[in-house]
């Protein structure tokens, strides 16, 4: 794996025994705008504050900088890992 950038605010995260690089980025966050069907980052932030699981996992999958459909990860590994994306955010 490449080292991570945490200026582009990437985080390393354990998800499903392995570490895996994620990033809040404009695709992403497109992705997860275009999943919830709202518009703009307000609207998002909000729907985001009432994930169901499969919610939690097409924003995990958005996020990840790797493919992770193989792992099994936990909730609440999976949840840690959203949040750390998202406070790594400037």
């Amino acid at each position: 794996m490449s080292p991570f950038n945490p200026t582009r605010g990437e985080v390393i995260a354990t998800l499903g025994g392995r570490e895996v690089r994620l990033c809040v980025t404009l695709r992403a966050l497109a992705m997860l705008e275009h999943h919830f069907g709202v518009t703009g980052l307000e609207a998002l932030g909000a729907r985001l504050k009432s994930l169901s699981a499969a919610d939690l996992s097409v924003v995990l999958t958005a996020l990840s900088l790797e493919d992770i459909a193989s792992l099994d990860i936990g909730f609440q590994e999976a949840l840690d890992a959203v949040v750390a994306a998202f406070g790594a955010l400037r």
